[in-house]
Formats: C-alpha cells, structure tokens, sequence
C-alpha cells in the first residue's frame, strides 16, 4: 500500500557529500517521525538520524556536525545531507517512517536501502 523508494547513493572519495532522499507513495493521511539507519558488519542496526514531526533532529555521535536530516512534508520526502564522508560511513543506508492512514491508524515502513561507498 504504502512504498519508500531511496535515491542518492554512490561512490564518493572521503571529504565527499553525498544527499540521500526517500520518497513515500499510496496511501498516506500524514508522516510522523523518519529517519535513517545502517548495519556496519558486526554490528547491531544503527539509527544514524531522525526527525519527527515539527522538527527536532536527533544523530548517532558519530554523524554530528556532518550529517544533517530534513523533511519536505509537500513532496512525502526525508533527505539525509552527508558532507565531509569517512571511510567508515560506508553502508547500504535505509531510510524508515511512520505513516499515517487516518488519524488513528499506522505503520512503520522500510525503503529499499542505498548503497554508500567512501573509498578513494
């Protein structure tokens, strides 16, 4: 019903930006809060950023003042700037929201993942 598709992804050298964005699709009263993840290997899931309703970003420590997460309500779309990448940012990126269907009724929703490579 409900469909997030990411974009963005790439190859960048370290120092590089990149912007991430996912676009939500069907059937959709509002969006509340979105964010980003990663999986490093090894490693449990990791909520990289976040942003609900109203504002009110929230980022991993090791993402702060690098990354910055932004939401254009009008076009259903979460955006992830990454400027000045490092080697260990490199992971397939997944971006998550809570939608809406009604006032009282909602799921939570997975994009398909995008790959981000920082390599030189």
């Amino acid at each position: 019903q409900v469909q997030l598709v990411e974009s963005g992804g790439g190859l960048v050298q370290p120092g590089g930006s990149l912007r991430l964005s996912c676009t939500a699709s069907g059937s959709i009263f509002s969006i509340g809060a979105m964010g980003w993840y990663r999986q490093p290997p090894g490693k449990q899931r990791e909520l990289v950023a976040t942003v609900d309703n109203g504002g009110g970003p929230d980022y991993v420590d090791s993402v702060k003042g690098r990354f910055t997460i932004s939401r254009d309500n009008a076009k259903n779309t979460v955006y992830l700037q990454m400027n000045s990448l490092k080697p260990e940012d490199t992971d397939v990126y997944y971006c998550n929201s809570r939608i809406y269907s009604s006032p009282t009724r909602w799921n939570d929703y997975w994009g398909q993942g995008t790959q981000v490579t920082v390599s030189s």
